[in-house]
């Protein structure tokens, strides 16, 4: 029910209707007085949720990327600033691949995030670590190798690759992901701006993020190239795509089953 959160911003009674805008809530435009917002609700919510995604798109506002504003957050709500969506252009690529570099220049001392949050539906753990394989060694894969929809075999794949970890990432710095931007997860408003939002925020490696922009598709050719010219990625990026990629295909095995598991173990005996 969107009642609670109608109250809480001062609405009551504000005009609103379902709008699309995700599978694990329910979205809403509400016509404030202020203007429209855009609200997620859940009458069953995961404690926690909604305020690690307020924290996350707060920890993102004030770079070069525009980030909705957060107008109020509950337990079972969250309301944001409204986007009016409009085409996207080869500039807007150009501009959120930019940006993006510019959000991955922000840094810190270790790999991780002050808190857990989540990854769609699933936690994510983000324990502070001071070496890249260890963090997405134990905070990335083996947290997902643990879920219901990996199968042992996988397991002890996924434990020998983890081994060779140290061999195969790259040194590069924390960098402040947005965690979870795939094509659904930005969008361009009416001036042709890109917008980012429903992020899964942490210190991670900035080639993560990358590698998960081309395994679903939905960023345009500028966009890849305005990012190569800002902060080139360093060689051999092509051939750890699929490596980074592992954390996603495991996240979607446990929440959707299918395929995914068997793609994910395809690309263990790649690097085993």
């Amino acid at each position: 029910m969107i009642g609670p959160a109608l109250a809480a911003l001062g609405a009551p009674d504000a005009p609103h209707r379902p709008v699309s805008g995700g599978d694990i809530h329910r979205a809403w435009r509400v016509d404030l007085p202020t203007g429209p917002a855009f609200v997620k609700s859940n009458d069953r919510p995961t404690s926690g949720m909604f305020a690690a995604e307020a924290a996350g798109l707060e920890a993102l506002r004030g770079g070069s990327l525009k980030v909705p504003k957060v107008l109020g957050q509950g337990e079972g709500w969250l309301a944001l600033e409204w986007i009016e969506a409009g085409p996207a252009t080869p500039s807007t690529g150009a501009a959120l691949g930019e940006g993006l570099a510019e959000q991955h220049r922000r840094s810190a001392e270790a790999f991780g995030w002050a808190t857990d949050n989540w990854i769609g539906s699933l936690p994510q753990p983000n324990r502070w670590t001071e070496d890249l394989p260890g963090f997405f060694g134990a905070q990335r894969l083996s947290a997902q190798a643990a879920g219901s929809g990996v199968p042992t075999s996988l397991r002890h794949a996924l434990d020998r690759l983890i081994a060779r970890l140290p061999d195969l990432l790259p040194p590069e710095p924390p960098a402040l992901l947005h965690g979870d931007l795939w094509g659904g997860n930005w969008t361009a408003d009416a001036e042709g701006a890109p917008w980012i939002f429903d992020p899964a925020v942490h210190f991670g490696c900035r080639e993560a993020e990358l590698a998960f922009t081309r395994l679903f598709g939905g960023f345009p050719a500028s966009f890849h190239a305005a990012y190569q010219a800002a902060w080139p990625l360093q060689p051999g990026f092509a051939e750890r795509v699929d490596l980074w990629n592992l954390y996603p295909l495991l996240v979607h095995a446990n929440l959707f089953g299918g395929g995914y598991a068997s793609s994910a173990g395809r690309v263990v005996r790649r690097y085993v």
